[in-house]
């Protein structure tokens, strides 16, 4: 992780996107062509139909997506399988995130942010809002989850920082922290069989013998994806939240602590506003000849779909409610995918997030920033960002 030149990046709240429009050329980072998709039902399509797959970008001859090796393109996680393979894997996993399974996770997770915030509470200010809260509370959740002991939460940042690299990392210290934290995954694995608990990752052993036939490199990307992703996302979203609440919304902040309703509807307009890091789209393959918003995409092109464009189509999101915090969503969101791919954590994020705000509004209504949004240094070098500190009175 590096902070260099950080000071120079806006607020992701503040990202301009191009004017959703009709499908048209443009190029992958290396130069290679790919078709940008920006409008809402445009984007909804092509993540939902089957004939953009993501298992055929990883082809031998497929234009490289990285640079470097990255867990993201590793051809063994879940979210770059299709059909039959992607479903057997997604199946092992389903039952552990629907809405009524988070819901039964609440208490804990309620009970985790009122101890941070009690720790908070007792920092001398200013106090620095993600090293106290942001960051370890994500943390707490995905290490209760899983069954993690306290030993891997210092190299859990470790390995997000390698898995999600943005390339700025060399390719051969990207190899080898995924090598290292391959092995910590295979041994979960081991361990959960020997000794299995009421952990998520026990419960994916038990569905993975159940399903049959799972190939073990698989099953240790999913649990290493589980592990750094089940975390970093909800860090960087509640992170850039509150730089946004707190910088530039102040008036709409005791609103989410006086009411968890509204703090619900708040955290569905921050994911669906702010995007999770810098990059513009999440790739495709076409199957055979496609037609998308009345342009046909030739078989075997690589497309990229823009969900933070498409969030912003006003076609489906008029203008007068964009800045409304506490309007529903007029769509649903493209912030978590849609489709087959559609992002199995999303509602465990959501409820994070809702939590995680509505309780420390409530502790603290009178929360504010010691600095300037356009002050702030950022955790820069993975794809995600978020603010690497973010000073706090109360």
């Amino acid at each position: 992780m590096t902070d260099t030149d950080s000071s120079t990046l806006v607020p992701l709240h503040r990202l301009r996107f191009d004017e959703p429009g009709p499908p048209r050329l443009g190029e992958l980072p290396g130069g290679a062509p790919a078709w940008l998709i920006s409008r809402y039902a445009d984007v909804r399509q092509v993540l939902s139909d089957p004939r953009f797959g993501r298992s055929r970008l990883y082809a031998a001859d497929a234009p490289a997506l990285s640079d470097v090796p990255d867990l993201v393109n590793n051809p063994d996680l879940m979210f770059n399988q299709d059909g039959s393979d992607h479903l057997r894997l997604r199946r092992t996993l389903r039952r552990a995130f629907t809405p009524r399974a988070v819901a039964r996770w609440r208490p804990w997770i309620a009970a985790i942010v009122e101890q941070l915030l009690d720790r908070l509470e007792d920092r001398p200010q200013p106090a620095d809002v993600v090293e106290e809260f942001t960051l370890p509370l994500p943390v707490a959740v995905i290490s209760r989850l899983m069954g993690l002991d306290a030993s891997a939460h210092g190299r859990l940042r470790h390995w997000s920082e390698h898995a999600f690299s943005d390339g700025s990392h060399s390719g051969e210290e990207v190899e080898s922290v995924l090598k290292e934290f391959s092995a910590f995954g295979a041994e979960l694995l081991t361990e959960r069989r020997r000794a299995p608990g009421d952990d998520l990752i026990s419960s994916l052993v038990r569905a993975a013998d159940d399903e049959g036939g799972l190939p073990e490199a698989q099953l240790v990307s999913l649990v290493c994806g589980l592990v750094v992703g089940g975390h970093d996302s909800t860090m960087t979203m509640l992170g850039n939240a509150l730089l946004y609440l707190l910088g530039e919304r102040p008036e709409s902040w005791p609103r989410i602590g006086a009411d968890e309703e509204a703090a619900g509807r708040a955290a569905d307009r921050l994911i669906h506003l702010v995007p999770l890091g810098d990059d513009r789209g999440t790739a495709r393959h076409a199957a055979e000849d496609t037609e998308v918003g009345g342009v046909v995409i030739p078989a075997g092109a690589v497309v990229l779909a823009d969900c933070g464009a498409a969030n912003r189509d006003p076609a489906v999101f008029p203008r007068h409610t964009r800045d409304d915090l506490f309007a529903p969503l007029e769509a649903p969101t493209l912030s978590f995918g849609a489709g087959a791919h559609y992002c199995l954590g999303a509602w465990l994020a959501r409820t994070e997030l809702q939590i995680a705000l509505h309780r420390l509004s409530a502790r603290f209504p009178g929360l504010r920033l010691t600095e300037p949004a356009d002050a702030v240094l950022w955790r820069t070098g993975t794809t995600s960002r978020s603010p690497l500190r973010l000073g706090v009175r109360w």
